[in-house]
């Protein structure tokens, strides 16, 4: 059953990347005028943050579709969910009370208010960051109470 948990887990985690992947990129190749405004974090063009930003959750959505290995994708989602996070505490640290542009100007198209849309990135992220801590801590017991059951001396050779 927890296997199943994980890889329903793994599986939406990698459309959530997609999806947000899609959008980043679709949206860098507009005209809105704040891709050329610099990130207040990165300081490089939204355009540039949002192509690289989306690249990087792609890769990450393909290893949670492709990759068998249940530790690696919770991995490099809990890793970049972190880095996801950092992100916003530096927003928060430096002031910056915008909503978050992290779908670009794909919301203006689909007529999302920038406030929703900020505040259900918000949801997404703690549900990738308690998921896949939640799911490493998981692999990890399992990991030793297999450890603990399976001896680790190796049996004595006898000399004959």
């Amino acid at each position: 059953m927890q296997n199943k948990l994980v890889r329903i887990f793994t599986i939406s985690s990698g459309i959530l990347f997609l999806a947000t992947a899609i959008a980043k990129v679709v949206s860098s190749f507009g005209s809105a005028r704040i891709l050329q405004n610099p990130d207040p974090i990165l300081m490089m063009s939204f355009q540039h943050v949002f192509w690289i930003v989306g690249a990087v959750e792609l890769i990450v959505a393909i290893f949670c579709f492709f990759d068998i290995r249940c530790e690696l994708q919770a991995s490099l989602v809990a890793w970049l969910a972190t880095s996801f996070l950092i992100y916003r505490l530096g927003l928060v640290w430096i002031g910056y009370h915008r909503p978050c542009s992290c779908l670009g100007n794909l919301t203006d198209a689909l007529h999302i208010p920038p406030q929703a849309a900020d505040t259900a990135m918000k949801i997404i992220l703690a549900y990738l960051l308690l998921g896949s801590y939640a799911t490493l801590f998981w692999l990890w017991q399992e990991k030793r109470k297999t450890a603990l059951v399976t001896p680790s001396e190796k049996p004595a050779v006898s000399a004959s």
